[in-house]
């Protein structure tokens, strides 16, 4: 792939990952002292000539100035996001035909309805399970349920960012 059709990860002031710029735009920002290269992450990247300057652009750069970092919340449980965080798919069987919400612990054995309680089930496998736990009935998850996680979370892993990684690691 040429270089110019190379793409940079930007992470904010917070090291969040926030987008993916194409490298024309990377340079912009770098030359124009609103980015900066990630401290240990220079050496993967490319070099960049023109007539009367050459440019080393890594694949992380940060920003410098100030971004609209926009809150997040934890979604709702409910429907829309079971079935979009199970992939409008039975947790048990993998059918997509007539979904239903399941609680993988029954409600009337103390379960609670939370993301990690709450299933995409069609209505075949959720009334075959009725108000056991899965082990009673015999039935194995495909999935654990777990909450979403952070948008910019999620795209820094999607993009196999080695510094995202890092970040984690050092965290725990």
């Amino acid at each position: 792939m040429p270089v110019l059709e190379q793409s940079v990860v930007v992470f904010s002031q917070n090291y969040l990952p926030l987008c993916r710029v194409n490298i024309k735009r990377a340079i912009v920002l770098l030359l124009t002292n609103k980015a900066e290269p990630l401290v240990g992450y220079t050496e993967n990247g490319w070099r960049v000539h023109s007539p009367s300057l050459v440019v080393d652009v890594p694949k992380h750069i940060r920003l410098k100035i100030a971004s609209i970092e926009r809150t997040w919340k934890v979604p709702p449980v409910n429907r829309r996001e079971i079935l979009r965080r199970d992939h409008h798919s039975c947790q048990y069987c993998g059918s997509k035909k007539r979904l239903t919400l399941d609680h993988v612990i029954p409600r009337s054995r103390g379960g609670s309805h939370s993301w990690d309680n709450v299933v995409a089930a069609c209505e075949r496998c959720n009334s075959r399970k009725g108000d056991r736990t899965p082990v009673e009935a015999g039935m194995q998850l495909r999935t654990k349920p777990k909450a979403p996680i952070h948008p910019a979370v999620a795209f820094g892993l999607n993009q196999g960012a080695q510094f995202w990684i890092d970040v984690q690691a050092n965290l725990e």
